[in-house]
């Protein structure tokens, strides 16, 4: 029930696992930085924003992520070639944890991929992403390979068919054309388009698993925080507890998801860990396999994984 018969590809990005069987490695979890109405922002035009909140940010998703055995990552959104590097230069020289650029025009996308180019940094950057609606995708395709680029996130979504099958349609029409790019690591965004809608793109995710065994993943990010703004009164009050419940869920079948603004840090690494160590158990017991390194299993409850070795020695 939950092992693949086909081979599934783990990506190794800055050091960070992503993907394999489920159980195997707990899902990458990235945050958003500088995104529209964050508080860090002072101008965006001016590429100015608090320095000191936003190592803050940093500091603390690197703390939990210790503490519960969950890979993190930043996603810088930009809309300019200068704000972009000037996000990029702050973030490496405060951490040395890999990162993500999450911008939607293609052609700032590329100016920050030269950018890390020009720092020697391309095993550290997660490209997201290439999209269906990027105007040339073989020449950004063939610009990546040429900057060295080395790991990407693909869009799997299309609109005139917005099943789960319809995103598996979707990837396999780009697919061939990214992987001309020669990457090391291709990840897959199935695009969640609203909350209840997140369970098209776990169905999609488990299609591609078991299709082509590339790591899952999407944004259950963009189905909350879209129910937040329309919600009413006190079901607002709710946020917190639906934010964590969508991460959790989404986590059961996905190998990275994006979870929004960095405020959820907290919330979101604890209810995705408790799902993490639910998934491990389930799967030691189909296959006596415990989870190597770092994982919620052993970080959040290291009895019950002390309790599995004994029962299984």
């Amino acid at each position: 029930m939950l092992r693949y018969p086909k081979v599934q590809q783990v990506a190794e990005i800055g050091g960070l696992r992503v993907g394999g069987q489920p159980g195997e490695n707990p899902p990458l979890l990235v945050g958003n930085m500088f995104q529209k109405g964050d508080a860090l922002l002072k101008s965006r035009k001016q590429g100015e924003f608090d320095r000191a909140r936003a190592e803050e940010r940093i500091r603390e998703l690197e703390s939990v992520s210790r503490e519960t055995g969950i890979p993190g990552m930043v996603a810088l959104v930009a809309n300019t070639e200068e704000e972009i590097k000037g996000y990029i230069d702050f973030v490496t020289d405060v951490t040395d944890m890999p990162f993500a650029v999450d911008i939607w025009q293609q052609d700032v996308r590329l100016a920050a991929a030269r950018y890390v180019a020009e720092m020697g940094m391309q095993d550290r950057v997660l490209y997201n992403s290439i999209t269906p609606w990027d105007k040339d995708i073989a020449s950004q395709v063939s610009e990546l390979k040429e900057l060295g680029i080395r790991h990407v996130v693909i869009q799997a979504f299309d609109t005139n068919d917005k099943t789960s099958s319809g995103r598996l349609t979707s990837l396999e029409a780009l697919l061939p054309s990214a992987q001309k790019g020669g990457f090391a690591s291709i990840l897959v965004d199935t695009a969640a388009m609203n909350l209840p809608a997140m369970g098209l793109s776990l169905k999609a995710n488990h299609l591609i698993k078991e299709r082509l065994g590339l790591p899952v993943g999407f944004a259950p990010s963009n189905g909350s925080y879209m129910w937040r703004k329309s919600a009413e009164g006190d079901a607002k009050k709710r946020f917190p507890a639906v934010d964590a419940a969508a991460h959790a869920v989404c986590a059961l079948l996905s190998d990275f998801l994006f979870y929004g603004p960095m405020s959820g840090t907290s919330r979101v690494f604890a209810a995705v860990g408790a799902a993490s160590a639910m998934t491990a158990a389930l799967a030691y017991e189909e296959t006596g396999a415990l989870p190597a390194g770092a994982h919620p299993l052993g970080e959040m409850f290291p009895d019950v994984l002390e309790q599995f070795r004994q029962d299984s020695a």
